[in-house]
C-alpha cells in the first residue's frame, strides 16, 4: 500500500492505523453529512464552522507527522522574512511584466494573507526573494484534514499578460499583481460575488473564480491591460447547500478551462460529480451546467494532457479517470479509475510527459506516464514517484516549471519541496524550503511555478 515501515514508532501509529484512518475519511466523505447538492435534494444542514478540529483531522495529522527516512539529501532554504510590499492605488499593468525563474507560495495566513516568493535557480533550488501581502484574508475550511481551502488552483500565474492571481477565501475577495521577474507591483484587490473562493482559472483574456461556500457559485473576469475586470452576467450558481465556510468534504474541488477554452469545468467532491458550463463567444457560461456523474468517487484535482483529455484525481480510493470532454458539456470515459495504492489522492499536475499527483493521506507523490492512445499508468509499481521524508509531511498542493522541475507543498511540515523529473518520471528531490505556515487553524495553500 505505501513505502512505509510498519515499525513507525515516533508517530505512534501501524499501519492497520492508518488503513483505519483512510477509511473514516471515506466514511465522512460518504456519510449523509454531505448529499447531493442540487435543487430538489435533501441535504442535512452542516455545522457552523469553528476553529475545534475533528478527531479524524487531529489523527490524520499525527499520521502525517511521522519521520521516514530518504537517501536523498535534503537542502533547507531558509525563508527570509521579508517587508510587505504596500498596494499602488489604481496602477496600471507594465505591458513587459513577465514572471522569470520564480516559484510562488501562498501562505494563507487568516489574519492577512501573503505571497512568498522564491527564486528558481536553474538547478531548480529556491531561495526567498520577498513577501507579498494581497490585502486579504486567508481562509480555512471547517475540519480540513491537512489543507485549509480543499481545492487546487487556489493561486495562479497567467503566462499571457503576466500577472499571478490569488484567492483570498477570508475575505472573499481576489487580488492580481503584475510580476517583473520575482517582484510584484500593481496590487489589486476585487470581490469574487460569492463566499469563500478558492479556486482560479485563465483562458485567454478570461479568467472564473470558484466560491465554494453557501450555494456556490463561478464569476469571471476579463484580464485587461488594466488589470481585471468583473464580466457582466457570468456569475453562475452551483446549487451547493453548505455554510458560508464550507465543510471540507463538500466544498467544490476545483474550477478549470478545458485547453479550448469552450468549457468551463467545476468538480464537486460530495455530490460526485463533474459541471461543465460551454461557454460562448462572449465569454459567458451557460445559464446551468452539465451534470456529469464521476466515474471514481470525490472528484477533486483536474488537469489535461497534450491532446485535450482531462484526468480527474478521485480521494476517496486515489484514483485517477481519463475523460473527452465533449464540446456540448458530455463526458466520455477513456479509461476509468486507476489506483495508485496510496492513501487520498487529491492534487494533479502535469509535467511534460508525465503527471505527478499528491496523496495526503501518507504524503507520498505518485507519477503517472500516458501512451498515445491516453492510456495512463503508475510510474513504478509501488505508485511512488518520491519517497516521504520527516520534513515532507501532510503532501497537498503541487507546481511544475519548465516541465522538468516539481514543487511540493507539505501543509503539516510547513515546507515546500522542490524535485527534479527523470528520464523515467521518477522524482529527485533538489531543494526543501522551511518556515512557511504549517497547517493548525489554518496554513499555505495554493503554489504556482515558472
Amino acid at each position: 500500500m505505501s513505502c512505509w515501515s510498519p515499525r513507525r514508532e515516533r508517530c505512534g501509529r501501524t499501519l492497520r492505523d492508518s488503513d483505519a484512518v483512510s477509511e473514516r475519511l471515506h466514511t465522512l466523505l460518504h456519510s449523509g453529512n454531505s448529499g447531493p447538492t442540487h435543487p430538489g435534494s435533501e441535504e442535512p444542514h452542516m455545522s457552523r464552522h469553528n476553529k475545534r478540529r475533528s478527531k479524524l483531522q487531529k489523527r490524520l495529522t499525527v499520521l502525517g507527522g511521522g519521520g521516514v527516512a530518504v537517501a536523498a539529501a535534503v537542502f533547507a532554504v531558509n525563508v527570509a522574512s521579508a517587508a510587505q510590499v504596500s498596494p499602488t492605488p489604481h496602477a496600471t499593468p507594465r505591458a513587459a511584466s513577465k514572471a522569470d525563474h520564480a516559484v510562488f507560495v501562498q501562505a494563507n495566513e487568516l489574519a492577512g494573507n501573503t505571497i512568498r516568493v522564491f527564486h528558481r535557480g536553474n538547478d531548480g533550488q529556491l531561495t526567498a526573494a520577498g513577501t507579498y501581502a494581497t490585502g486579504g484574508k486567508g481562509g480555512d475550511q471547517t475540519d480540513a484534514p491537512t489543507d485549509s481551502l480543499a481545492s487546487q488552483g487556489s493561486l495562479v500565474y497567467d503566462h499571457r499578460s503576466g500577472r499571478l492571481l490569488a484567492l483570498n477565501a477570508g475575505s472573499g475577495t481576489l487580488t492580481s499583481f503584475a510580476v517583473h521577474g520575482q517582484k510584484l507591483t500593481d496590487r489589486q484587490t476585487l470581490s469574487t460575488g460569492g463566499d469563500f473562493p478558492s479556486s482560479i482559472t485563465v483562458s485567454g483574456d478570461l479568467a472564473y473564480v470558484m466560491n465554494a461556500g453557501g450555494a456556490g457559485s463561478v464569476q469571471g473576469y476579463r484580464i485587461t491591460a488594466e488589470g481585471l475586470k468583473p464580466l457582466s452576467g457570468s456569475n453562475r450558481g452551483l446549487a451547493l447547500k453548505n455554510d458560508k465556510v464550507p465543510l471540507f468534504s463538500s466544498s467544490p474541488g476545483q474550477v478549470a478551462f478545458t485547453p479550448d477554452g469552450r468549457n468551463l469545468v467545476v468538480t464537486t467532491k460530495s455530490a460526485n460529480t463533474i459541471e461543465v458550463f460551454p461557454v460562448g463567444k462572449d465569454g459567458l457560461p451557460a445559464d446551468k451546467p452539465v451534470v456529469n456523474k464521476s466515474v471514481g468517487m470525490v472528484p477533486f484535482a483536474i488537469a489535461f494532457d497534450k491532446s485535450g483529455r482531462m484526468l480527474v484525481a478521485e480521494a476517496a480510493k486515489s484514483t485517477v479517470t481519463t475523460y473527452k470532454v465533449r464540446h456540448d458539456g458530455e463526458l466520455t470515459t477513456v479509461q476509468a479509475s486507476l489506483p495508485n495504492g496510496q492513501m487520498v489522492l487529491c492534487w494533479l499536475e502535469r509535467a511534460g510527459d508525465f503527471f505527478y499527483g499528491g496523496n495526503t493521506g501518507n504524503s507520498t507523490v505518485s507519477g503517472y506516464r500516458q501512451d498515445a492512445h491516453g492510456k495512463l499508468a503508475l510510474t513504478n509499481e509501488a505508485g511512488i514517484a518520491a519517497a516521504p521524508s520527516g520534513m515532507s509531511q501532510g503532501v497537498i498542493d503541487l507546481a511544475v516549471a519548465a516541465d522538468k522541475f516539481v514543487y511540493v507543498q507539505n501543509a503539516t511540515s510547513g515546507t515546500v519541496d522542490g524535485f527534479r523529473v527523470g528520464r523515467t518520471g521518477a522524482l529527485t528531490k533538489i531543494t526543501t524550503v522551511t518556515g512557511l505556515p504549517a497547517f493548525a487553524d489554518s496554513g499555505m495553500e495554493g503554489i504556482a511555478a515558472v
